[in-house]
């Protein structure tokens, strides 16, 4: 089945209907259409169209999207989703390499439809696909063919019901058999059952499983990946000697079937061993290219990396959801106003405009971010399929882990609490769950966990700062990383003793004061917790009772920090930059400085306990600044919003349409979706003065 033609005559970006939302558009300083195709691109914005009017106009993509269903009946229905999403052939074989921007528009596409959908396909073709691909060899490309046609469905086991984020502890074992040239695949226990294993539950036929490889005589390799076949591909039914099932209902997602799996002495054959990063010749002797074991492990895990990426546009997009339902719903919903006057959209208060604005600028700064991080990526990777064992190579693999390690941490929480302040903002309509919102913070909650425990991952970023500061000193290697991020460490000591010098919001209100301010508070997080970690092993304390004394109020908040600066200047870079359109720079000015002062507020105690702030001026100079950018952007916040919403359909949310007619699409919806009609009968009894308590218990 072909896609809708992307390259036809369709208006690429068709006009809102008009409605109460008009006025508020027309108030906005910029063409909203201008700045979309300024930030995705024409082929961007077609291909994202192609995908949404496929879906609009495929009688099995309508609504309800499954929620409501049971969960048996919800997973079936995704299933066969996700199948027609390959039927329609978006994404052919060679764009996945050819054209990479594809796979994450796909995925923001099929996530603001539904995260059950965007999750299983994402698990299968990209997860499971990839790692077949990038950790495999040409043995394993017979595979590829058959996971794009369906022939095979595919997972990714890792996690077990023991362990999670410490790998290494994983206890699945392959032990090698050289006679018949077969990996003996065993779990030893139930505790080492691979668990939470999306896909696993009821659809997927192979899995890329995780276990200790030993060799003969005993000798433990580390972890390694392997491709198993779990089920019958044409009957489903769990191979010999694996036992697989579904965990069961969880708090959101219900239409991935999360699945654990048990391996009772399952011989597979040499060749299934992922073999890029090491190999057992038929003898049984273990070979590598890599010198450096931490370097092999390091790599093996690259999907992980991939994963965490990913994470962040899925945080940023749910996020987007939700502002554009929030901030939609604020320009038209009319509470209070002056005596005798009419009522004022709730957006014109400065409490709802402090509460919203801050996070569609984290949308937009997150976004760019986790745009420029995926195209990090792709070079890691491709180095990686080039077999590159450069110094640089290395150094770009650390340096894009402490980057999608903490990136994951601050996006996933940012749209965690963003989302919960856009339900909360739209009162007691937020609650409802047709509108969506609850739907969005349910789905999205497992990006905090998923892919890692979001405060364990930030110490991986934390120590990759602390072992740039370690290197660092007289005669040693220039601090300097390929990507740039750390090389402001250079000038350290000088950072350190610079101060804070304005007094007024005109003195914050481009973000390179707030970057200035940054790039001393991450040099003062890294001096503070560096000092902490030598206190506490000069005391006596081991290395890792050092390090987990490390965490809180140190490390934690050095991780983060570096993050937000990261996006923060990220952003920055982009929306000065010389080719920027003239009638854009206003607006994405503002959406950086309100960013980037946003975030930094939240350390204003650090940075009067360090000695960069002095005086209660400078914190009045960033509230102060950060209300007048609010104030600023409140009249362009619609066509902001318009940038980044999908149609009505894929929303989804009535108090979110982009008409603005609020009450009459709420209570459309609100009929649609009750009993009203049965009730109604009922009325004539109350009516006759009957008492409603007896009347009711009868009817009950």
């Amino acid at each position: 089945m072909a896609p809708p033609e992307e390259g036809s005559d369709v208006l690429v970006l068709p006009d809102p209907p008009r409605g109460p939302l008009h006025a508020a558009r027309a108030r906005a300083s910029f063409c909203w259409k201008e700045l979309a195709l300024f930030l995705e691109g024409e082929d961007v914005l077609r291909f994202k169209n192609a995908v949404f009017s496929a879906l609009e106009s495929d009688p099995l993509f309508a609504h309800p999207r499954g929620s409501d269903l049971s969960v048996e009946k919800y997973q079936e229905l995704n299933f066969l989703r996700c199948k027609r999403i390959f039927e329609y052939d978006f994404l052919p074989m060679e764009d996945v390499l050819g054209i990479p921007w594809r796979i994450r528009a796909l995925v923001e596409c099929l996530g603001m439809y539904d995260w059950s959908l965007a999750t299983k396909f994402f698990l299968h073709l990209l997860t499971f696909g990839s790692t077949i691909y990038i950790s495999g060899s040409e043995r394993h490309f017979k595979y590829i063919p058959k996971i794009f046609s369906l022939e095979i469905f595919g997972c990714f086991a890792l996690t077990e019901l023991s362990h999670g984020s410490n790998t290494k502890a994983i206890r699945t074992t392959a032990h090698y058999d050289p006679t018949t040239e077969e990996f003996i695949l065993h779990s030893p226990d139930f505790e080492s059952a691979k668990f939470w294993v999306g896909n696993m539950g009821k659809t997927a036929t192979h899995t890329v499983l995780f276990a200790q490889l030993y060799t003969p005589g005993g000798q433990c390799h580390g972890l390694h990946p392997f491709v198993v076949q779990i089920r019958d591909p044409k009957t489903l039914l769990p191979m010999p000697g694996v036992m697989v099932g579904d965990i069961g209902k969880k708090l959101g997602q219900n239409g991935l079937d999360n699945g654990f799996a048990l391996f009772h002495k399952v011989r597979i054959p040499r060749q299934d061993l992922l073999n890029r990063m090491g190999d057992v010749t038929p003898e049984g002797a273990y070979v590598t290219s890599f010198k450096d074991v931490r370097q092999r492990f390091g790599a093996s895990l690259g999907s992980l990396s991939t994963g965490r990426v990913s994470i962040v546009g899925m945080a940023v997009t749910s996020l987007k959801l939700a502002v554009s339902i929030a901030l939609r719903f604020s320009a038209t919903r009319r509470q209070f106003g002056p005596t005798g006057e009419e009522e004022v959209p709730v957006l014109e208060y400065q409490m709802q405009q402090w509460r919203l604005l801050p996070y569609l600028a984290a949308t937009y700064a997150l976004d760019h971010f986790s745009k420029s991080l995926f195209l990090d990526m792709g070079k890691l990777q491709h180095g990686l399929l080039g077999n590159d064992r450069s110094a640089t190579q290395a150094e770009l693999g650390r340096e894009i882990h402490a980057l999608a390690s903490a990136g994951k941490s601050l996006a996933s929480w940012t749209a965690q609490r963003g989302i919960q302040e856009c339900r909360e903002a739209c009162g007691g309509h937020g609650y409802l769950a047709v509108n969506r919102l609850g739907e969005l913070r349910n789905d999205s909650d497992p990006n905090c966990t998923y892919e890692g425990d979001n405060n364990v991952l930030l110490q991986q970023t934390s120590n990759y700062l602390l072992s740039l500061l370690g290197r660092r000193g007289p005669g040693g290697p220039r601090v300097e990383s390929p990507l740039k991020t750390v090389d402001f460490l250079e000038s350290y000591p000088d950072i350190l003793g610079r101060r804070f010098t304005g007094s007024s919001p005109e003195d914050c209100w481009d973000s390179s004061a707030a970057l200035a301010a940054y790039e001393w508070l991450v040099c003062y997080l890294l001096r503070e917790s560096y000092q902490k970690l030598n206190r506490e092993k000069q005391s006596g304390s081991s290395d890792f009772e050092a390090r987990n004394n490390c965490q809180v109020y140190y490390c934690r908040s050095l991780a983060l920090a570096f993050l937000e600066f990261t996006v923060a200047r990220r952003f920055h870079e982009h929306t000065h930059q010389p080719h920027v359109p003239p009638p854009l720079r206003a607006v994405l000015g503002r959406l950086s400085a309100l960013y980037a002062l946003w975030s930094l507020s939240q350390h204003t105690a650090l940075l009067y306990r360090g000695g960069y702030f002095s005086g209660e001026e400078a914190g009045k100079a960033i509230e102060n600044t950060i209300l007048a950018l609010c104030a600023q952007l409140k009249d362009d916040a619609v066509a902001l919003v318009d940038v980044i919403a999908p149609p009505d359909f894929i929303l989804d949310s009535p108090i979110g349409r982009a008409d603005g007619e609020l009450y009459k699409n709420l209570w459309t919806a609100v009929l649609q979706g009750s009993r009203v009609l049965e009730r109604a009968s009922w009325w004539p009894e109350f009516s006759a003065n009957k008492p409603v308590v007896g009347s009711l218990k009868s009817k009950l």
